[in-house]
């Protein structure tokens, strides 16, 4: 598949065309050429996301998993929150990783846009007229990629990993099925987290 395509893919699981999910797909298709990768179907690598909470450009995040196939969903990606549109991928076999980030240069350029003067009155995304999208779709897509992307150098990430625990079992109180790894023991009952009364 070809890197427009990746994006238009992307855009489309992510719901609304908007500069800050373009933004994440470059960064993770970068990110996999510099480590010389493929997306993963598995779990052969891991991201670190610096994204934050109730921001802007949280859309990065939806990018990143696209691009490069770590996923929350499979745990192969977690958030570093740190309010910034940056990312790390690990390729788990041999820890090397790189860092990239999203550079400030097309700031101005994407506040002045049509797409973004809607949003920032409270306009839905996905109620912007498709031309006003792809305008600042193709601003940061079309960008040269030294003036957008700041590109570490590739380095080796210094964590281990943690083997998956697998299996679920019923909570011996609520019965409703938990992940093994999330029961707790109370007397002689396995129970999840809320049955148990302890916090994590």
């Amino acid at each position: 598949m070809d890197d427009r395509q990746v994006l238009m893919e992307a855009l489309m699981f992510h719901g609304h065309k908007c500069w800050a999910s373009v933004a994440g797909v470059r960064v993770g298709l970068a990110a996999l050429r510099e480590l010389d990768v493929k997306r993963s179907g598995g779990t052969q690598l891991y991201g670190i996301i610096e994204i934050g909470e109730d921001h802007g450009g949280m859309c990065f995040g939806d990018g990143i998993q696209y691009a490069t196939g770590c996923t929350f969903g499979k745990g192969n990606i977690r958030k570093n929150p740190l309010g910034k549109l940056g990312f790390t991928l690990i390729e788990k076999e041999s820890n090397r990783a790189v860092r990239i980030s999203f550079k400030a240069t097309l700031q101005k350029q994407i506040q002045a846009t049509a797409f973004m003067q809607k949003r920032a009155a409270g306009i839905s995304a996905s109620d912007i007229p498709e031309a006003e999208q792809m305008e600042v779709v193709d601003l940061v897509w079309n960008a040269p990629e030294e003036d957008v992307l700041s590109i570490g150098k590739v380095f080796q990430y210094p964590g281990k990993w943690i083997p998956e625990v697998m299996g679920f079992k019923t909570c011996d109180f609520c019965g409703e099925l938990t992940a093994l790894a999330y029961l707790r023991v109370v007397g002689d009952k396995h129970v999840c987290i809320p049955c148990s009364e302890y916090d994590r």
